[in-house]
């Protein structure tokens, strides 16, 4: 205070050497206040904020709440960052996994209980929020984080969140990454969510959620990884979904979903991971999605499907996995597989085909369970014909 008392009545006097009005006199000691001030300092509507997030947690063995100390959330706050010209927090990222040497000090992963508070949602300059791992956190995810106008990231993977996905989910027009698998999230996915076209990567694997997909999934034109497996999804796979340009690893898998394949799966131009297994699953398998040359993983063991296999393979097959066992499929073991460039894991077991396995690779180094359970296969692995 003796500083600006001191420019106060220096400026004073020089003021009316000039013949300033006492207006101009008090803007021009405003200016020089608001530059004297530090301006890294945490502004108070963000430090309570946060302040209301730690009070709703309880995190026993890291203790890395314990540096959520002083007033510059800004500075020293573990998991904790601001935006270097306005001062906002800008990064919450609390990871219960964590190469950190606070987790290695302790020898142990991160454990949390307690749930997510609303206050979250007063930090309207948050990019990320990232409260993933902690095992034990619970209750709701907060309908307010769907007004966050700046949120990108959204990771609350592995905790015990419960209740539904906000059903304006699809409000946060810059959200690129929606990860909120492993919990006990119920409901359905909201038709909203198809609204998030800067979306890449949706991950809700592991949770409750049911009901269908929404139908117009082709929307999320940026997506490229669409994990919605181990959940209790019913309906068919929608259409639109082979419109997704970007789309390289789609899992399906473990879920109540009826219907027959969608023809064109086998002709999206990026899809290399496709995972179907354990549904209800009815029909043929599409030709095109044996011949594509862009699949490496193919699993659609446990379903319905039936008709003969078709012989489409060719020297550009890479299969790393292709897993075709326990569904309703009949004929022989098409022989093109032999001209196959690559295949890994194959497995036909728990089928209907019949008649000789073909001789030379992949067959070559395929053991008898490959071949398991099916009304009349010989040949080299199984019994000679």
């Amino acid at each position: 205070m003796h500083t600006y008392k001191y420019i106060f009545l220096r400026e004073e006097k020089k003021n009316r050497v000039m013949g300033l009005t006492g207006v101009t006199l008090l803007v021009s000691l405003i200016v020089l206040t608001a530059v004297t001030i530090p301006s890294n300092a945490c502004p108070p509507s963000d430090l309570a904020a946060l302040m209301d997030f730690k009070a709703a947690l309880k995190e026993p063995y890291l203790g890395i709440f314990n540096t959520w100390t002083g007033s510059n959330c800004c500075q020293g706050w573990h998991g904790v960052s601001c935006d270097p010209t306005t001062q906002r927090v800008a990064d919450i990222v609390l990871r219960g996994e964590s190469e950190d040497p606070i987790y290695e000090k302790t020898g142990r992963s991160g454990y949390m209980t307690g749930s997510l508070s609303t206050s979250l949602c007063k930090l309207d300059r948050l990019t990320t929020l990232i409260v993933a791992d902690w095992k034990d956190i619970s209750g709701s995810i907060p309908v307010c984080l769907t007004s966050l106008p700046n949120l990108r990231i959204l990771e609350l993977i592995g905790n015990k969140i419960t209740g539904s996905i906000p059903a304006n989910i699809g409000q946060l027009s810059k959200l690129t990454v929606l990860n909120l698998a492993d919990n006990q999230i119920s409901g359905s996915i909201p038709g909203s969510i198809v609204n998030l076209g800067k979306l890449m990567h949706l991950e809700l694997s592991n949770n409750q959620l049911s009901g269908s997909i929404p139908v117009d999934m082709g929307k999320l034109k940026m997506i490229s990884r669409a994990l919605l497996n181990k959940n209790k999804l019913t309906g068919s796979i929608p259409s639109s979904i082979c419109q997704l340009s970007r789309l390289a690893d789609l899992d399906l898998s473990m879920n109540q979903i009826t219907g027959s394949l969608p023809v064109q799966l086998g002709s999206m131009p990026v899809l290399s991971t496709l995972n179907l297994d354990s549904n209800q699953i009815s029909g043929s398998i599409p030709t095109n999605l044996l011949s594509s040359s862009g699949l490496n993983i193919l699993n659609l063991s446990r379903n319905s499907l039936e008709g003969v296999l078709p012989d489409v393979f060719c020297s550009k097959t890479y299969f790393t996995h292709l897993d075709l066992s326990y569904n309703n499929l009949r004929g022989s073991v098409p022989k093109s597989l032999a001209s196959a460039k690559y295949i890994g894991h194959l497995d036909l077991s728990h089928n209907h085909l019949c008649g000789p396995i073909p001789n030379g690779s992949p067959f070559d180094h395929l053991e008898a369970s490959s071949f398991a359970n099916n009304d009349c296969l010989c040949g080299s692995p199984l019994r000679t014909c």
